[in-house]
């Protein structure tokens, strides 16, 4: 492995370098490719990954536990039930309690400040499994997804329709790290955060391509390789569903806003989906759409996160 991440934490894809996640990417492939030859490759033999979930997770939870096991590792499962993450003790202590027992600990919160808490009181790498403000993990498995579809990254043209979210966050990070160029559309009041677009825009100039954020979907999809979308409402959001629901529907993925991009783009979302909200069956079920390939490829991406970094 050329490039040494050994004990690195990942709160965000800020956090990574080109060249690591390049490697990243590279060992997704390899150990994919194990896997589909049925080799085993047990490179964590003898460790244990502590998973801590605020909130349910289906791809989440199965990806790493298969994950681990697959690398001859263990994966403990802890609810919210199972800790008193933040309440009869405080997340300094929980990390610091866990750090004795595991070789690493990925955690799926409500807040990123969570994230951060745990990486700064944690004596084992910290995964963020997501957060409110970022989801790393999809955002790798989205990358590899494409890379594979494609052959490649930079230079593509990469647009992002809908609520400027974690997934948002994370994809203008890795899309600007590795020369993709990204357009996010989305309506006024629901854009990224504008220190994350700042930064990505930095990053796209140092390799070689543009970011831009626009209300206008038809601009964000013309002449893509990639549309994506997410769900409206996130988990913890649903108070605001029904304002969103209007605010969002002109941001529908439908074959109308479709044609607009290149006849072989690529349709992703990384589920679950609320289908006749943010994409309708005619575009979620068509030939262009790799949604259940980004959801494999969550195994392989953080199996390879894994084995680089405990």
């Amino acid at each position: 492995m050329a490039v040494l991440m050994k004990g690195k934490s990942l709160a965000s894809l800020r956090d990574l370098s080109r060249e690591e996640i390049e490697e990243i990417l590279k060992t997704s492939e390899l150990l994919k490719l194990q896997n589909l030859r049925g080799q085993d490759h047990p490179l964590l033999k003898g460790k244990t990954l502590a998973m801590i979930f605020e909130k349910p997770s289906t791809r989440t939870r199965v990806s790493f536990e298969v994950g681990m096991w697959q690398l001859g590792g263990y994966a403990l499962y802890l609810s919210a039930s199972d800790l008193q993450l933040g309440r009869g003790e405080t997340i300094g202590d929980t990390a610091q309690t866990l750090s004795r027992y595991v070789h690493g600990i990925m955690a799926r919160v409500f807040s990123h400040q969570t994230i951060l808490d745990l990486i700064k009181y944690s004596r084992v790498p910290v995964i963020n499994g997501l957060s409110d403000f970022s989801h790393p993990c999809q955002a790798l498995a989205d990358l590899f997804t494409i890379y594979e579809k494609k052959g490649k990254l930079s230079g593509l043209r990469f647009a992002y329709v809908g609520d400027g979210n974690n997934v948002a966050h994370s994809l203008l990070y890795g899309c600007a790290k590795l020369g993709v160029n990204i357009t996010v559309a989305s309506p006024k009041g629901y854009q990224p955060h504008p220190e994350v677009v700042s930064y990505a825009k930095d990053e796209a100039k140092r390799n070689g391509s543009e970011v831009i954020v626009t209300e206008d979907p038809i601009e964000a999809v013309k002449g893509a390789d990639v549309i994506y979308t997410d769900v409206w409402t996130s988990m913890g959001m649903e108070k605001e569903r029904e304002e969103r629901v209007k605010t969002f529907r002109p941001y529908q993925v439908n074959t109308k806003l479709t044609r607009h991009a290149k006849v072989d783009y690529l349709f992703m979302h990384c589920l679950p989906a609320h289908r006749g909200e943010e994409v309708v069956d005619e575009v979620a079920d068509s030939p262009n759409s790799v949604i259940f390939d980004q959801a494999e490829n969550r195994l392989h991406t953080q199996k390879a996160l894994l084995a680089l970094i405990l």
